[in-house]
């Protein structure tokens, strides 16, 4: 762990975009409340405001009745829907997240500004890989029922995906149905990044035998994170932990980027071990005791 490097990294940032000040951008408000303003944009589903923002709701509630009393924004119930509460900027709000826009552009070249070209290039790259690792590491994994409403979008998301690379009818495959995916039976890992679902991955179990690794999925909104890796080394642990030898997968032809992600992670291919009718490729991996 690099913990001492990671917490400089923070104090620097923090400092040079102002975030330490009362005031961000020279205004009369936090930082908080200015990315609020940002986010909310034509108006946003509060539940949704707060999972994006990774805020709890105690927090989120006050600063957006903060933004009530200074005639910034409105919250108040959906126009189909009037369990979910929307919050929207009034006029005043826009015009206030205009102005906030044009001083985070004013922020941003002054970071730029005393830099050369070839600094500039190596500051915006650098960004660009601390940005795809920081959201990496937001993103959060977890055993869950296959019942709940995110792991049945994403087992559906696969089921759509596969129909889109070939000709798919997930009735016809071998089954990992919900009771096979629940424990003891097996499990089912979803992934959420901002309290959204974005990816899965699941295990039937057989005890001391193999265990099998099902449902494979990534949203490609979260691709580029290194998450189908974490899930397939979440999947190995998860089996190894509830005693199995190996995990084993099959897959299709078409699907040459797990095909390498298998590879890449230790899987080695192996004679046919199932019926199943769309694969063409069937690996395993053998878990260290």
């Amino acid at each position: 762990m690099r913990i001492a490097e990671v917490r400089e990294f923070n104090r620097v940032v923090t400092q040079r975009v102002g975030a330490l000040r009362d005031a961000y951008l020279s205004r009369d408000r936090s930082l908080g409340q200015a990315r609020v303003l940002w986010e909310i944009g034509d108006g946003c589903d509060v539940r949704a405001l707060r999972g994006r923002l990774d805020v709890d709701s105690g927090y989120l509630s006050r600063l957006l009745r903060a933004l009530e009393t200074d005639g910034l924004v409105r919250v108040g119930p959906s126009d189909d829907d009037g369990r979910v509460r929307i919050a929207r900027l009034t006029r005043t709000g826009m015009a206030e997240r205009r102005l906030l826009d044009e001083r985070s552009d004013e922020l941003a070249g002054s970071i730029l500004a005393p830099l050369s070209e070839r600094q500039r290039e190596d500051l915006v790259g650098a960004m660009g890989v601390v940005s795809r690792l920081l959201t990496a590491s937001m993103v959060e994994v977890g055993v869950v029922d296959p019942r709940r409403a995110d792991a049945q979008y994403c087992l559906q998301s696969y089921f759509d995906e596969l129909g889109e690379r070939f000709d798919f009818d997930h009735t016809r495959s071998i089954s990992a149905d919900n009771a096979e995916l629940t424990l003891p039976a097996g499990l089912l890992l979803v992934a959420t990044l901002h309290s959204e679902p974005v990816g899965c991955g699941a295990l039937k179990l057989h005890g001391r035998e193999p265990a099998e690794i099902k449902r494979m999925w990534v949203s490609p909104d979260a691709r580029g994170l290194g998450l189908g890796r974490r899930l397939l080394a979440e999947l190995e642990r998860e089996a190894g932990a509830r005693g199995a030898s190996a995990v084993r997968l099959e897959t299709n032809r078409s699907l040459v980027e797990a095909i390498g992600l298998y590879r890449a992670s230790g899987f080695t291919e192996v004679p046919a071990f199932n019926t199943e009718p769309y694969a063409h490729h069937w690996f395993e991996k053998f878990l260290k005791a």
